[in-house]
């Protein structure tokens, strides 16, 4: 399952015409490179719950469903019922055996065959993959004891002692027994509310520990620091496998450039993404981990650096951009870190 039904309010006005994971990243939804993963962990069907903007999200997820030949279960969430009300409400669809569920919003980069196996082994009844906590960050930490049982989950939970903090990634794996402890109905979190019943149960919920590479893409600033990250080369690509951004394109010393793409007149220092149907006019300029989309143009002297220049938008002549979001209009600062 992909959880999907996120208002992504941190993002606007993006989100005003896509659900967070139908964001493209590069030329292709964010949704692509998670369902690369879920396929390359054997998986043969995909669960998705919508609230915000459904039929985009529908539209979207049986596009790319089709692409990978996966096939597509979803629900739509009226009222949006949280992380554990999402999942409950595919129960019909997950109940039958052991079942990964990732956050929509994500950017990992690593496979998650290993992660099932491990699952399966302990004999936990979920999983939680973690990251080391990342520095400066004030993500909720779970707390796993020296066996790697999680323990307490942003303050919640029995405790323990020797307990150590990590960062959960949003991708679980787990057991049907995980729908024995969820309410009947109404919204609640998986994390605080089901995995704690779990813990108090006397159940496993184990934590899987991983180093790789990850991004939460909630906030402007976070998807350009990915955007950045892929077109410098700091997010391995061989786990997404055909939904490699950069297949099928020219690489040139300037980066990535479709042979779609009308670049000619204009200046290119690099890296770049040009995608087909991107258009420079003569002497635009482009800096660094710049990416111009499809039926988007950049005007005559633009000067762009550090920016994503999304679908149906024009770049007017002259005007200076760096470190943003550019969207038909609107032009989101995203500074980098």
């Amino acid at each position: 399952m992909v959880l999907a039904a996120g208002l992504g309010t941190r993002l606007r006005p993006l989100t005003e015409a896509w659900p967070k994971p139908a964001i493209p990243l590069l030329g292709q939804p964010l949704f692509r490179y998670n369902l690369a993963l879920l396929r390359g962990a054997g998986v043969t069907a995909v669960g998705i719950n919508t609230h915000h903007l459904p039929d985009v999200m529908r539209a979207c997820a049986e596009a790319e469903c089709r692409r990978a030949g996966l096939g597509l279960e979803a629900v739509h969430e009226p009222v949006i019922q949280g992380t554990g009300g999402g999942i409950r409400g595919l129960k019909h669809f997950l109940s039958g055996d052991d079942f990964l569920v990732l956050n929509g919003d994500i950017l990992f980069s690593l496979p998650l065959g290993p992660v099932v196996e491990a699952h399966r082994a302990c004999g936990a009844a979920a999983t939680m993959v973690l990251l080391p906590m990342p520095a400066g960050e004030a993500f909720a930490a779970v707390e796993v004891d020296p066996a790697g049982v999680v323990r307490r989950i942003a303050g919640h939970g029995p405790g323990g002692e020797r307990l150590a903090p990590w960062h959960f990634t949003g991708v679980h794996v787990m057991s049907p027994a995980v729908f024995d402890f969820m309410r009947g109905g109404g919204p609640e979190d998986i994390n605080r509310e089901v995995y704690v019943r779990m813990l108090q149960a006397g159940l496993s919920v184990r934590g899987h520990m991983v180093s790789g590479y990850w991004s939460d893409l909630g906030t402007p600033s976070r998807y350009l620091a990915a955007q950045r990250d892929l077109l410098f080369g700091q997010v391995p690509l061989a786990p997404f496998g055909e939904a490699d951004p950069f297949a099928g394109l020219q690489r040139t010393q300037a980066g990535w450039i479709s042979p779609g793409a009308n670049a000619s007149g204009a200046g290119l220092a690099g890296p770049v993404h040009l995608s087909s149907g991107a258009t420079l006019r003569p002497g635009a300029k482009l800096g660094s981990a710049v990416h111009v989309a499809a039926g988007a143009e950049v005007g005559e002297g633009a000067r762009l650096n550090r920016v994503a220049v999304f679908p149906d938008t024009h770049v007017r002549p002259g005007e200076e951009l760096v470190e943003c979001l550019a969207w038909r209009d609107e032009r989101v600062a995203a500074p980098l870190p």
